[in-house]
């Protein structure tokens, strides 16, 4: 059957816009009717500005903009099928639903380690974590042992949730819940907004696709160490939390998001190399990686952001170990060589003596690496090369700043 319409939604990647233009233009030559829509991000990138019409670049002041718009200008999910077949029937044209090809129609395996796919899916998710998990998220979420968050960016990644959706269910949580009870799903909501912003800052400012968001960045050139970056991309840097987070993601193409900012934060500040490729490994292993979350995370963690954490963050990889897996339980069941270490050495097990380490059933250099830099030493270079980044004064790896 010959296709007389294509209804598709607007990407805010730049290429996408271009392949969009391209394809849109070559249908209508063929006398096909074209049609798109807002429904990737909930408000468009030029719905939620400033009073002067400028776009934000700070998170906070984004986030109130949103939520007043979105108490007067609330945007309920509809029915897809029943939205295409009213405009088919308003353009009197005729639909046919096709079957969604299989991994195997591409060459491609199935894995039981990744999300299982589909709309079907994503709502029992929803519905479980709306039912079951929301009210505890705000004090939950930062826990990778803990199965404690929606666990839906993927579905929202491939379009198999919408974002209405999202923002339905927890309106409606919001509203069955006592207000002493909220922040887990003001919370979660936060979160959502957070994915509108990074859409419209890449909507905005377009360039923040391959280049820093910070003008004093953009010319920098990074120190160069295959090395440290094939250990960090590899989970072993020799500190357990970076190195479980990223066996996380290259067992299951997917991470905590607490630990995507921990490694983000190790390979940005204490290997001290271009975020850009982590953004880039994040992007072929994250089955949930998109241009505008991907890179504003990335450039946040970095410091070189539209709104980024400051300069002065260093995350101390011991403590944040200590803190999201307090009893090494995410530790142990990603890295099984220390399964044998306590709750306080399995955070730092270089701090072992020989004798501790082989009754516990370890070789550091052998079943674990040894840490691959010291953490005071980077702290005081990421410092020193974030000072002279601020005052403009430091431009390439010849910089004396290197040690």
């Amino acid at each position: 059957m010959q296709a007389e319409a294509i209804f598709f939604n607007r990407d805010y990647d730049p290429e996408a816009i271009a392949r969009d233009a391209r394809v849109g233009d070559a249908l209508r030559r063929e006398n096909l009717h074209v049609a798109s829509f807002i429904d990737h991000v909930y408000y468009s990138a030029k719905e939620i500005l400033k009073d002067d019409g400028s776009p934000y670049v700070v998170f906070t002041p984004f986030k109130h903009r949103w939520l007043q718009r979105h108490e007067q200008d609330p945007r309920p999910p509809i029915a897809s099928l029943a939205a295409v077949k009213n405009k088919l029937a308003a353009t009197n044209t005729i639909g046919t639903t096709l079957s969604v090809p299989a991994p195997e129609h591409y060459g491609l395996r199935r894995s039981t380690l990744y999300p299982r796919g589909g709309s079907a899916n994503a709502g029992e998710l929803l519905d479980a974590f709306i039912e079951e998990r929301i009210d505890a998220f705000a004090d939950k979420r930062n826990f990778p042992a803990l199965e404690a968050t929606s666990r839906l960016s993927p579905y929202l990644r491939a379009g198999s949730v919408g974002i209405r959706t999202c923002v339905h269910a927890a309106s409606e949580a919001r509203r069955r819940t006592r207000p002493i009870h909220r922040i887990g799903v003001d919370t979660w909501l936060s979160g959502l907004i957070v994915r509108d912003f990074f859409q419209a800052v890449l909507a905005n400012f377009p360039r923040v696709a391959n280049e820093p968001f910070l003008e004093e960045a953009k010319d920098l050139r990074f120190p160069s160490s295959e090395e440290a970056f094939n250990a960090w991309r590899e989970g072993r840097t020799g500190y357990p939390i970076v190195d479980a987070a990223m066996t996380q993601l290259n067992t299951y193409g997917w991470m905590h998001n607490r630990l995507r900012m921990i490694a983000a934060s190790f390979l940005s500040k204490h290997l001290l190399l271009d975020y850009r490729l982590g953004e880039r490994y994040f992007e072929q292993r994250l089955v949930d990686a998109e241009l505008a979350s991907n890179n504003g995370g990335w450039q946040g963690c970095a410091s070189m952001g539209s709104d980024a954490a400051p300069n002065f963050r260093v995350f101390n990889p011991v403590i944040q170990s200590e803190k999201v897996d307090p009893d090494g339980t995410f530790i142990k069941k990603m890295l099984p060589a220390l399964a044998g270490l306590d709750a306080k050495a399995i955070h730092a097990p270089w701090t072992l003596t020989p004798t501790q380490a082989q009754a516990a059933g370890l070789r550091l250099g052998r079943e674990y690496p040894e840490p691959i830099v010291d953490h005071l030493q980077a702290r005081d270079r990421a410092t020193v090369f974030y000072a002279a980044l601020r005052k403009g004064t430091v431009r390439s790896a010849d910089n004396p700043v290197f040690p």
